[in-house]
């Protein structure tokens, strides 16, 4: 959920990226803090673009749906799973690739895996819990993840159901960590005390799809 709100980049941005992300993170905050004032049902896309002092018209050509306002900087991270098996080393395991990728991630503290003591991400995440709107998108969220990890496979295999079965364990390891994560912060941990055992979690449960996987897909 830290895309719109940090716009962090690997290279530097124009202006005019700059001005969009500011734009995005703005009509972001405006519309986290008013669900968690109201309640996300009781808040329109209207007073989100009042808010953030832009017409509706902007937030609907940043954002497709009020759904989206509030979860797109999630929706970005839906493909890192994917993207970590795609672009593996050759001779790598997918598990090793994904395992390789969350532990960088952890170094990094990074907000996509649920290590960020940021108050607004911490509040985001308890309002995804308590909307049943928010919390379904989020599991299609992780759907898509698997999807896309299958589909990389799948290509590669050719062989759809193994890569489906691969890509459910792999995915369901991750993001069993990322909800400890979210689950100890929301409980008041912080992300230091919180990084090692992160860390190790990460450890045992890519060992644990590891021995079923037993090095899976292969060579590359």
């Amino acid at each position: 959920m830290a895309g719109a709100e940090a716009g962090v980049a690997a290279q530097p941005l124009g202006l005019r990226e700059r001005k969009k992300r500011q734009t995005a993170a703005r009509i972001w905050r405006s519309a986290l803090d008013l669900c968690l004032e109201r309640g996300y049902d009781k808040v329109s896309v209207a007073e989100i673009a009042a808010a953030a002092d832009v017409s509706k018209m902007t937030v609907f050509n940043y954002f497709g749906t009020k759904e989206d306002v509030l979860l797109g900087p999630m929706e970005e991270h839906v493909s890192d799973a994917a993207d970590a098996v795609r672009e593996r080393e050759p001779g790598e395991s997918a598990v090793a690739a994904l395992r390789r990728q969350f532990l960088a991630k952890v170094d990094a503290r990074d907000p996509s895996i649920g290590l960020s003591g940021d108050p607004r991400l911490l509040q985001m995440r308890q309002l995804i819990s308590d909307t049943p709107v928010l919390a379904r998108r989020t599991l299609t969220f992780q759907m898509r993840g698997v999807e896309l990890v299958a589909g990389v496979l799948a290509e590669e295999t050719g062989d759809r159901l193994l890569a489906g079965v691969a890509a459910h364990q792999l995915v369901a390891a991750r993001d069993a960590v990322i909800l400890e994560n979210h689950r100890r912060l929301l409980a008041g941990d912080s992300v230091d005390a919180m990084a090692d055992d992160c860390a190790a979690l990460a450890e045992r449960a890519f060992d644990l799809v590891e021995k079923g996987l037993q090095g899976y897909p292969g060579n590359a």
